[in-house]
C-alpha cells in the first residue's frame, strides 16, 4: 500500500501564495504520475493539476493556469503545488493522488492512492 500525505495549507489573504507538499510512502514499487485536486463541500471535486513520472509534462486547469506551478522531487517521493496570486475562490480541500501507470496521459482522472488533503482558505 502507498500512503499520500500533503501539507502545506492554511489561511491566507487575497493575493497570497501557498506551498503544498504532497509526499509518499509505503510500497514505492517505480516512478508515479501525481495529480492535485480541490474540493468544496457540496460540490464535484475539481482537477487542479497534474505531472508526470520525470516532471517532463504537466497540466492545468484553465482556472489556476498561470498562477499555480506543480513540480516533483523524485529522490524524495514529493510533488508539490506552488499557489500564487490566491483567490477566495481557490479555498477548498486539496489533495493529492498517485498512480504508477505512468503510460496514461495526464488528462485521465484516473488515481489509485490519495491523500487525506489539505485545507486552503483564501480570505479576500
Amino acid at each position: 500500500q502507498v500512503q499520500l500525505v500533503e501539507s502545506g495549507g492554511g489561511l491566507v489573504q487575497a493575493g497570497d501564495s501557498l506551498r503544498l507538499s504532497c509526499t509518499a510512502s509505503g510500497r514505492i514499487h517505480g516512478t508515479f504520475a501525481v495529480g492535485w485536486f480541490r474540493q468544496v463541500p457540496g460540490k464535484a471535486q475539481e482537477f487542479v493539476s497534474a505531472i508526470n513520472w520525470n516532471g517532463g509534462d504537466t497540466l492545468y486547469a484553465d482556472s489556476v493556469k498561470g498562477r499555480f506551478t506543480i513540480s516533483r522531487d523524485n529522490a524524495k517521493n514529493s510533488a508539490f503545488l506552488q499557489m500564487n496570486n490566491l483567490k477566495p475562490e481557490d479555498t477548498a480541500a486539496y489533495y493529492c493522488a498517485a498512480r504508477f501507470e505512468v503510460w496514461r496521459p495526464l488528462h485521465d482522472m484516473e488515481y489509485a492512492y490519495w491523500g487525506q488533503g489539505t485545507q486552503v482558505t483564501v480570505s479576500s
